[in-house]
């Protein structure tokens, strides 16, 4: 059995426990501006979180937008969503998680009927998603001050 349990976040204390790893990954050993990495989407978006089974302690998150919240990021697509804010905690990565998150928000879409997903992954991150099977196009871009490149997995 897995020592982790991933679950979409309804409770709005699962979404604080989200918030809490983003904060801790992108603005504290990220350094991205607080005011970057909380948006208007946090409140209409669907968020997974991960939680050590043991004690229930978050250890990520990631979120899906869809529909016109996605449209933005993924050139107004039809079918497609955008997965966005993937963060796993130091302490539990490795383990699996970052994984398991990404597999959560893909079942999710799946479900809300999408096709495909997309994501802006940093580029350091390009081969993890890859081997989940997403496939990078467009050019190199910064967001955030880091540089970030376009991905997408068709479902």
């Amino acid at each position: 059995m897995s020592p982790f349990l991933v679950r979409e976040a309804v409770t709005e204390a699962d979404r604080q426990a989200g918030f809490a790893v983003r904060r801790e990954v992108f603005v504290v050993e990220q350094g991205v501006p607080e005011e970057l990495e909380y948006d208007a989407y946090d409140t209409t978006a669907v968020h997974v979180l991960a939680v050590r089974r043991a004690d229930g302690l978050p250890l990520g998150t990631g979120r899906l937008l869809y529909g016109a919240d996605a449209a933005g990021r993924t050139g107004g697509a039809e079918g497609v969503g955008s997965l966005g804010r993937l963060a796993v905690s130091k302490a539990a990565r490795g383990l699996g998680v970052g994984a398991a998150l990404v597999r959560a928000v893909e079942d999710v879409a799946r479900g809300r009927g999408l096709t495909a997903v997309d994501l802006h992954a940093q580029t350091h991150a390009l081969g993890f998603y890859e081997r989940l099977g997403y496939e990078a196009y467009g050019p190199e871009f910064p967001d955030a001050g880091m540089p970030h490149r376009a991905m997408r997995r068709v479902l």
